[in-house]
């Protein structure tokens, strides 16, 4: 497996820069500043600071706003992983969001159940379930599953979950379950504002960190090449089906965490929750801000929502027509997404052997030395 190791390891490395003269040309590797600094920390971190200072400069309903978008933000970051890293179009990505939030939502008007030392770990229950389900009978069948099969088959969920949330009186029907009570940790509760602000940010940010930690580790290293030929990963013996069935567990998992989040800062539940027009909402969330980067979608989350939030509040009539223009020429232009603009696609796929220019790692020059006589 080793040397498959190290052929996986050479995906996404970019190609020499040639000078007129047809010899390779020294320069600084895609997605580096000309000081040779990584371009993907950076914006990370402004990201970051952004984040962390707007309660002290928004008013308090943008703060319940801001809320809602780094909510949304998580949701987005379940999709990145399945679509970005794993090459799975999931159209019914909603299922486990609306599914956790129905279950949580269940939870506080049948048992009176508000803890979020509950609430929260019974939402990425749910939705590590329904993605396990889903996914074990979609990715892991005797033949390796299409794209078409799978992108339908989630539609075809998230559909069948829509309709009969809208059927089902015990859910409330097309009203759904409302007045869910806050979110309680002892005798406190968490009223809507700066607080609960700064706690779904510290979710999300310890979320960011488990996923980037884990599409740079060895799974990553497999997924990264899946995601740029699944047929030669499959070829050095790698399980990609069995890979794409973790991710998309792994991705139905934080999608519950976020459905959980969602139902109680909403205060209410409803079948749109589960339904294809949400599924298809943080497919353009990741495709905006740029698949495959993590980042990516939450900045395309960000943007996509206060767009909207500012079109709708100025421009209440036309308002879609413009956004979906927006989106449009974002697409055509950059399909790779607003990141594109800073990332370069060497810095997007990752790096996990040495680094470009440089000589052999320690471990290779100690076996080198072992093999010698």
């Amino acid at each position: 497996m080793g040397g498959a190791r190290e052929a996986v390891a050479r995906i996404g490395e970019g190609p020499d820069v040639v000078t007129g003269e047809g010899a390779p040309a020294a320069s600084a590797p895609a997605g580096r500043t000309s000081a040779g600094w990584k371009v993907l920390p950076i914006v990370e971190g402004l990201v970051l600071l952004i984040a962390l200072v707007l309660p002290w400069v928004l008013q308090d309903y943008l703060t319940v706003f801001a809320t809602r978008v780094v909510i949304l933000a998580l949701f987005a970051l379940s999709f990145d992983l399945v679509w970005g890293y794993a090459g799975i179009m999931s159209f019914g990505q909603a299922l486990f969001f609306g599914a956790a939030g129905y279950g949580v939502a269940l939870m506080a008007r049948d048992l009176n159940v508000t803890s979020i030392l509950l609430i929260l770990p019974a939402g990425t229950l749910i939705g590590l379930t329904a993605s396990l389900l889903l996914g074990g009978f979609l990715l892991l069948g005797r033949y390796p599953s299409s794209v078409i099969f799978v992108s339908l088959g989630t539609l075809t969920g998230s559909y069948a979950a829509d309709r009969l949330a809208r059927g089902w009186y015990y859910l409330g029907g097309q009203n759904g379950i409302p007045s869910i009570p806050p979110l309680t940790l002892g005798s406190y509760e968490f009223e809507e504002g700066p607080v609960y602000y700064y706690m779904v940010l510290g979710i999300l940010v310890v979320t960011y960190l488990l996923c980037r930690f884990l599409v740079r580790s060895q799974f990553g290293l497999a997924l990264a090449g899946l995601r740029e030929n699944e047929q030669r990963i499959a070829f050095f013996g790698y399980k990609a089906q069995h890979l794409k069935a973790i991710v998309f567990a792994i991705g139905g998992t934080i999608a519950g965490l976020a459905g959980s989040l969602y139902a109680f800062h909403e205060g209410f539940v409803w079948p749109n929750m589960l339904g294809v027009v949400f599924s298809t909402q943080v497919v353009l969330y990741v495709l905006f801000g740029g698949s495959g980067t993590l980042i990516g979608a939450v900045i395309g989350t960000v943007i996509i929502e206060g767009v909207s939030f500012w079109l709708s509040d100025n421009y209440r009539d036309v308002w879609p027509i413009i956004l979906g223009v927006l989106l449009l020429l974002v697409i055509m232009f950059r399909p790779l997404g607003l990141i594109s603009f800073v990332l370069g696609e060497r810095e997007r796929v990752g790096s996990f052997g040495k680094e470009p220019g440089k000589g052999p790692s320690k471990a290779a020059k100690k076996e080198a030395g072992n093999a010698a006589p």
